[in-house]
């Protein structure tokens, strides 16, 4: 089939007059099914719609969004598989210098807020054609949010692009039913009823069964309003129990979010992945170096989408949703056979997984009846009674496919959740024994993010002891097998809830585990998690109780450097977190410690006094050290 066409060129060389719709995207043209837009304009075209692909387009000139005329139905609009904020900045602020989804690496092919500098442009172009904006940009800002990167909240992405629609989640379902209203001659204003989809109204009269959230205006008054209305989207972002919701602006303007559309079955997303992809980017870009993105994902399987893991931080809740969807085992061994067949395979599939590699199933099969429970939690803080933590399914898979021809080693690199390999009596420990002998790759990489319990609730992440189980069972299973690797845990720094004495805790577990950590995420408040609203709002608004919030820079600094205290460069800072904490007991020469004191200046002493400061880090007597040590534990 080869590429959809990317200009008028290879559109007139197909035989086509006009293309049905244009897919405006700000990655690079990759026809990959790890990219968004190579799924949506795939599917368009197995519908039987004719599709041009704009990619990368000059958001300074009006006329680069004319490549194919205009289209008989509608555009689509997408910033592509990052935000485009995330894919600029880094959580300070600063210009990133590399670009992985353009050609290249190279920075600066797409603007801030990409998808809405693109509606905006068709529309300059365009005055009445349909557009419909998707993908994680999007969907992420389909009702009122706060935007991290201007300190302010912002109304509904729907009207500030000038778009008629948006398609949030996954969207295969919303946007062929878009398509196919739009080929039956239905009027745009007139697609108010496809689950997962948001549109603008002058009118409730026709709008039935729905929950109003509180005005944009009252958002902007009183920013607990907002983590009111986010509690209420958060409660309905459930395909079998989420509700109509109602965001008003004015007595005239309203932002209409329909309930989420459902989960695919099995069979289409065995269909999904089954479509004519090239599995590469577009040759244009060859000159360039091609495009980065696509190595990592390039022998990777995606066995499965959603997540009922709940990371308070994380927002696959607002955009795949908790309840698990999974391939078969053949549509995955057919690609895996694909992926063998490429020249440059070199007998290792990089990745079988999803947001979380080892979910294969939903949380219970309550969930396939009556949806996911509101205000429970599957995992955390601990594992529901009713969780069916089963490692069968997957371990079976990886079997099947490391037994494959052309297959050395099959890697498991998109992380697990240890929670749920603990919480699986039946084969669990089976499951991780396979994982350590097979699919490791000398490294081990978890999330535990935190040690406080504290912190980890606000995360929504389990308790600490479950990871200590885990960290020492992967140590035994090393030891049996013979194998020397390793866990590397992602920490985060910065978290809602985290006070400096949790990263005091959490800096002395680093020190206790005895290296560290070359990466270490400071939180960045993304659209639409709970997490975000916390920091936005400073309570949970989940329990709408105050919560601290780490929000100076110097605060953050603080806080960051007390984990990477072993580089010379933090040893101000970690010096001034500890003075400021009370904890100069940290400061000496003594095991303990974190760092020594300043050439020609005494160690200090810790609150409370003590005796000998090379002894005792400081000033810290035996006992005081002794009942630190047990408080830690």
């Amino acid at each position: 089939m080869g590429f959809l066409p990317i200009s008028r060129d290879e559109m007139l060389d197909r035989g086509w007059d006009q293309v049905d719709f244009v897919y405006v995207c700000g990655d690079a043209y990759v026809d990959h099914p790890s990219f968004g837009a190579a799924i949506i304009t795939r599917l368009l075209e197995a519908n039987g719609f004719k599709v041009g692909v704009i990619a990368q387009p000059d958001w300074r000139d009006p006329a680069s969004m004319t490549v194919f005329d205009e289209p008989r139905l509608g555009f689509f609009v997408s910033s592509g598989n990052m935000d485009s904020m995330v894919n600029h900045y880094t959580v300070a602020k600063r210009r990133r210098k590399t670009d992985a989804y353009s050609p290249g690496g190279r920075m600066g092919l797409r603007p801030d807020h990409a998808t809405v500098v693109y509606s905006n442009l068709i529309r300059r172009t365009y005055k009445r054609v349909p557009i419909i904006l998707g993908g994680i940009e999007a969907s992420l800002r389909r009702m009122a949010h706060y935007d991290y990167w201007s300190d302010r909240m912002k109304r509904s992405i729907l009207l500030d692009s000038g778009a008629d629609l948006v398609s949030y989640g996954m969207g295969e379902h919303s946007v062929i039913q878009i398509a196919e209203a739009l080929d039956a001659g239905l009027d745009i204003r007139d697609i108010t009823f496809i689950d997962g989809t948001v549109y603008r109204t002058t009118s409730l009269e026709h709008v039935y069964d729905a929950v109003e959230l509180p005005s944009y205006q009252s958002m902007l008054d009183d920013r607990l309003q907002y983590a009111r209305s986010f509690q209420v989207q958060y409660a309905n972002s459930d395909p079998f129990q989420g509700k109509r919701l109602v965001e008003p602006y004015s007595d005239h303007l309203y932002v209409v979010q329909n309930p989420p559309a459902q989960p695919l079955t099995q069979q289409e997303m065995d269909a999904v992945y089954r479509l004519p992809y090239m599995r590469a980017y577009h040759p244009s870009y060859e000159a360039a170096g091609g495009v980065p993105a696509i190595r990592e994902v390039k022998f990777s399987l995606t066995s499965a989408r959603g997540c009922f893991g709940e990371c308070s931080f994380c927002a696959l809740t607002f955009h795949q949703g908790r309840i698990i969807q999974s391939r078969s085992h053949e549509s995955l061994i057919d690609e895996a056979r694909l992926i063998t067949q490429d020249p440059d395979f070199k007998g290792y599939l990089h990745d079988v997984g999803g947001p979380t590699a080892n979910f294969r199933q939903p949380a219970c099969a309550a969930q396939l009846k009556r949806g996911a429970c509101v205000g429970k939690r599957c995992l955390a803080p601990k594992p529901c009674r009713k969780l069916e933590a089963d490692h069968s399914d997957y371990r079976a898979l990886l079997r099947k496919l490391r037994m494959l021809p052309g297959v050395k080693k099959v890697f498991v690199r998109s992380g697990i959740r240890f929670d749920y390999v603990l919480a699986d009596t039946t084969c669990g420990d089976d499951f991780l024994r396979e994982l350590t002998e097979y699919h490791v790759s000398g490294q081990l990489k978890v999330a535990p993010e935190h040690v406080s319990d504290t912190v980890l609730q606000a995360m929504g992440k389990p308790e600490n002891q479950a990871y200590t189980r885990f960290v020492k069972r992967y140590a035994q299973l090393n030891d049996e097998l013979g194998k020397k690797q390793y866990l590397v845990p992602y920490l985060m720094s910065s978290h809602p809830g985290s006070t400096l004495d949790a990263a005091i805790e959490l800096a002395e577990y680093v020190r206790d585990l005895g290296y560290m950590p070359e990466q270490v995420q400071d939180f960045y408040p993304t659209p639409s998690t709970v997490s975000t609203c916390m920091y936005a709002t400073g309570v949970d608004p989940r329990t709408m109780e105050p919560i601290f919030v780490p929000k100076s820079p110097h605060e953050k600094a603080l806080q960051r450097a007390l984990i990477q205290y072993r580089n010379p460069k933090n040893r101000d800072l970690v010096c001034e977190a500890l003075r400021k904490a009370g904890r100069t007991d940290l400061i000496g020469y003594g095991s303990e410690c974190l760092v020594r004191p300043k050439k020609g200046s005494s160690p200090s002493r810790p609150h409370g006094g003590g005796n000998s400061p090379s002894r005792s880090c400081g000033g810290g007597s035996g006992e005081t050290k002794g009942k630190a040590r047990k408080k830690r534990r």
